[in-house]
């Protein structure tokens, strides 16, 4: 029997066809495509494939491609908007076919899964630029921990079960090292990211491997802070930010944002580095081009030498999107001075605003510079309250002195003589301050964080303290509805709490336990004295 079908039901037919042969992705994950090239290249490095995406409602994009092995290369690029995508190559050598002029198609669906971080997408600067939000509006708290060695020497189990718990800790983020560096010469098969100095090569094997490990950061919910180029090195003239010519240093950095830029991250483009003066020129040319003008990125910044600031002269860089510090490894007056009131704590006020991060404050179970003493959890407290109430809030780092080199048993880490014999990171994973990371996390999530700026009228009289060890530190909400002071040592603080106009609801919170009591109500005068419940440090919330 013969029939014919409706012209209309038929299209209708072969375009239901077309659509469910269509790869999906859901929103905020990764498309992945692979081209083959129909050629062998010398240097793959050396080629350029852009890929163009077009989205619902005229949204359009562009990322690179990157070389993959062989003839194999690969997109990725992670979506925003539900509904269908198209997306155009165009390669830097036009008679490859198989690179150039390639089209296709793919459709992004919603997320139906429990990962927080998939379900509401990568942090991005707020509207003010003062602190982190994901999906436009809802504030993202940066929590991270310091894994330099992490993703490099960790196995995979190795790598899950410290993500699984430093997830369950409450922290949001894992900074680690992209590539063969100071502490760091291979990664755990023995494998190198690249090879050379004036001409690199890039190693795919490598990277196969790191895929595995960034996508388990993004899996565990945590958002990836890689280092691009570590920039210090040692006589061996391994870390790329440092050995580098500028030209290859851009190779390499244009490579690792192109495989990785569709992953949750927040790019450090430069480890442990000096930014400032001559140098400040090298990192502009190196940010400029890896981060053209008009393609979209991830956050990016710079993490500084210690108890440095060089943003004066990077400030008006348009591919820099946050301000990150390393109070450093210390324990003197000057440290936490510079701590307290230099660093983020001056440089917030700079134009255009950004986010200001302490990347790297005092390491747990590291040997304190200056008296060469075990940096325990008082100190690692410490630092991280002076960094969040000394600028408007974004986040902190976390480090344990084990985790960061990845040692499996205890010995000093390579290359670092000065900062003693590290634990095993196993070990590493219950030192009290991190359990105490925790607890910061929850008083923070009580309260309109992304609210608080600093305000020193707050305190009446600054203690007489030569040594620096009781220096409070303070801020307010800017609505005047609530306010945070931190207390490292005093028995007693003189507040002025006129702005509250009327009396003020007092509760000690204890940064070691999280426990709480009431401070009872506390009048509202400019000169107010009031004792601290105990020894050791505590923070006053005050509520209008």
């Amino acid at each position: 029997m013969n029939f014919r079908l409706p012209v209309v039901v038929l299209a209708a037919a072969i375009a239901t066809q077309a659509v469910a042969a269509d790869p999906q992705v859901f929103r905020f994950g990764r498309f992945e495509h692979t081209f083959t090239s129909t050629k062998d290249y010398a240097n793959p490095l050396k080629e350029e494939v852009l890929v163009r995406f077009e989205g619902p409602n005229g949204f359009k994009d562009e990322v690179l491609a990157f070389w993959d092995g062989g003839r194999r290369w690969k997109v990725r690029f992670s979506p925003e908007h539900v509904g269908e995508w198209r997306f155009h190559t165009t390669a830097s050598d036009t008679s490859d076919a198989g690179l150039h002029q390639q089209t296709g198609r793919f459709r992004v669906v919603p997320y139906k899964g429990k990962n927080a971080l998939y379900k509401n997408g990568p942090p991005r600067l707020s509207a003010n630029r003062r602190y982190f939000v994901q999906d436009y509006n809802r504030p993202w708290f940066w929590l991270a921990d310091t894994a330099w060695n992490g993703a490099l020497l960790s196995t995979a189990e190795e790598w899950k079960q410290y993500l699984a718990n430093r997830a369950a800790r409450k922290f949001t983020a894992v900074q680690f090292v992209m590539t063969q560096w100071r502490a760091g010469r291979v990664d755990e098969k023995g494998q190198v990211a690249f090879t050379g100095v004036e001409e690199i090569r890039i190693n795919p094997a490598f990277f196969e491997r790191m895929d595995e490990r960034v996508n388990a950061v993004n899996d565990a919910g945590l958002v990836g802070v890689p280092v691009i180029l570590w920039a210090l090195t040692s006589k061996d003239r391994e870390s790329p930010g440092e050995a580098l010519p500028t030209d290859q240093a851009i190779l390499l950095a244009k490579y690792i944002v192109a495989r990785y830029g569709a992953h949750h991250v927040i790019w450090f483009l430069g480890g442990d580095g000096n930014y400032s003066g001559a140098n400040a020129e090298k990192w502009r040319t190196i940010g400029r081009a890896v981060f053209p003008k008009g393609r979209s990125h991830r956050p990016v910044t710079l993490h500084p030498r210690g108890m440095q600031s060089p943003w004066a002269g990077l400030k008006d860089e348009y591919w820099l999107d946050l301000f990150t510090y390393q109070s450093g490894h210390g324990s003197d007056a000057n440290k936490w001075r510079w701590n307290a009131t230099q660093g983020g704590a001056a440089d917030w006020k700079m134009e255009p605003a950004r986010p200001v991060i302490d990347a790297e404050p005092n390491y747990e179970g590291h040997l304190s510079y200056q008296d060469q003493r075990t940096i325990d959890a008082y100190a690692v407290r410490r630092a991280a309250y002076y960094s969040l109430l000394g600028a408007p809030i974004a986040g902190v780092s976390y480090g344990a002195h084990g985790i960061w080199p990845w040692m499996r048993k205890r010995e000093v880490p390579l290359d670092h003589p000065r900062s003693g014999v590290a634990d095993p990171w196993t070990e590493c994973l219950n030192y009290p301050g991190g359990r105490q990371m925790t607890i910061l996390r929850e008083v923070f999530e009580g309260l309109r964080w992304w609210t608080l700026r600093p305000d020193r009228s707050l305190i009446a009289k600054e203690p007489e303290d030569d040594g620096f060890r009781s220096y409070p530190m303070a801020a307010k909400a800017e609505d005047g509805s609530f306010a945070l002071v931190y207390l490292p040592a005093n028995p007693a603080i003189a507040l002025n709490l006129s702005v509250f106009k009327k009396d003020a609801k007092g509760i000690w919170i204890d940064p070691r336990t999280g426990a709480r009591r009431p401070a009872g109500k506390l009048k509202a005068t400019n000169y107010l004295e009031v004792k601290s419940p105990g020894e050791g440090d505590w923070l006053l919330l005050l509520r209008r």
